[in-house]
């Protein structure tokens, strides 16, 4: 078992919240999803040592072939721990389990046995895919789980951790396996192609649901991260993909893309409903350090090229937004009336706010503000970037505190 790569010291706030969870009695199984490489694993290991209780840990991201009977032999590893342990119990945690097909229904079996029996066995689940775990959740495991989304690193995360400043955040991104790589551009670049990306194309989303045609998969992917925060239309995606299918298939692929921590189509805010799809998406990435390893950049020479830079610190805000949303802290759109346009528009309840984004790019509309508060009222208006809140400020303060 290799553990995700987190400094040794480091404690991302969901490692307290799950060894709060641990030091309560056993009522629900913590499921703890996100995407790869964002330190999920070394979070759970480190709650179940603070936490003082026996732990078994198992994980199925090996190259041999799981099966259920494999988290039934787990299990009783971790039985055997839990009837040796005092009133407190023990823990299991299963590791990558969206790789072992029907997890779900014996994950149910087994839990409500040990329920029957008064066994003070818990149970922490990790995956790597969150559309699927939560499949899995939903088909089988409905009132028996709580949720605990591992999200990309903030920047404060890897400020805190890696001493980086804003500018190195928005270009790095936020993975922070990469971090002590930065130093050999090179190397940084192909331990995200051939570490992150490929893994997550190639693999987890083929887990999701069925790809017909991978290749398009893939140019989906590159076309996201090369518009990251241009609104592009899905006939004008067509126009620029090779055996695109058709418009239901990108935005299908897109979902996907999404779930799996990549890339993401924000919609168009229309009041109280939201046109699925009926509208043409804003790219977005997920974490910036995508955009920056298919750029074919070095650091110094995208701070030369305003546009680009430009297009790399919206992003980063876009994807600061967009990680709270897959959070289900907020929802997150855009906004835009012929040539008039509202960077973000975020929602949580009755709140609503608007987010213009200065930052040194070439304007792609004009700046809709003023529109969009006299149509839809919002409760706050937000200008992130020169003359407004600092890039740095912004995006070191959680989005709820906007709201």
């Amino acid at each position: 078992m290799t553990p995700d790569p987190v400094p040794e010291g480091f404690v991302r706030p969901q490692a307290d919240e799950i060894m709060r969870r641990l030091s309560e009695r056993r009522r629900f199984i913590q499921v703890v999803t996100g995407p790869r490489q964002v330190g999920k694993t070394t979070m759970v290991l480190q709650a179940t040592e603070r936490s003082g209780l026996p732990t078994h840990y198992a994980t199925a991201d090996l190259p041999t072939v799981r099966t259920v009977r494999w988290i039934e032999q787990q299990w009783e590893a971790a039985r055997l721990l839990a009837d040796q342990a005092d009133l407190d119990g023990a823990v299991l945690v299963l590791d990558e389990i969206q790789k072992v097909p029907d997890w779900s229904e014996m994950v149910k079996y087994l839990w409500d046995e040990d329920t029957r029996l008064a066994r003070p066995l818990k149970a922490v689940i990790l995956g790597s895919a969150p559309l699927l775990v939560r499949r899995g959740l939903g088909e089988s495991l409905a009132g028996r789980f709580e949720s605990i989304p591992a999200p990309h690193w903030s920047f404060d995360e890897m400020r805190a951790a890696f001493g980086w400043d804003v500018e190195q955040y928005t270009f790095y991104g936020a993975y922070p396996g990469a971090a002590s790589l930065v130093q050999q551009p090179d190397r940084w670049v192909r331990y995200i192609r051939d570490s992150l990306i490929e893994p997550v194309l190639s693999r987890d989303i083929l887990l999701l649901s069925r790809v017909d045609k991978p290749a398009l998969l893939r140019q989906v992917f590159e076309l996201g991260c090369a518009y990251s925060g241009q609104i592009l239309s899905y006939t004008k995606m067509l126009g620029q993909l090779q055996d695109a299918g058709n418009t239901t298939t990108i935005a299908h692929y897109l979902d996907l893309l999404g779930g799996a921590g990549l890339v993401t189509g924000l919609q168009k805010y229309s009041g109280r409903v939201v046109r699925r799809r009926s509208s043409s998406p804003k790219l977005q990435v997920l974490n910036t350090a995508l955009i920056a390893a298919l750029s074919g950049l070095g650091f110094d020479e995208a701070r030369r090229r305003p546009d680009f830079w430009g297009r790399m610190v919206e992003s980063a805000v876009g994807a600061h937004l967009a990680n709270a949303a897959a959070a289900g802290l907020c929802e997150v759109y855009y906004w835009r009336d012929r040539n008039r346009e509202v960077d973000f528009v975020v929602r949580s309840g009755e709140r609503l706010v608007a987010i213009e984004v200065k930052s040194g790019r070439a304007p792609r509309a004009q700046p809709g503000i003023d529109a969009f508060a006299n149509t839809h009222r919002p409760s706050r208006v937000l200008l992130v970037g020169s003359g407004g809140i600092d890039i740095g400020q912004f995006l070191s303060t959680p989005v709820t505190e906007w709201l």
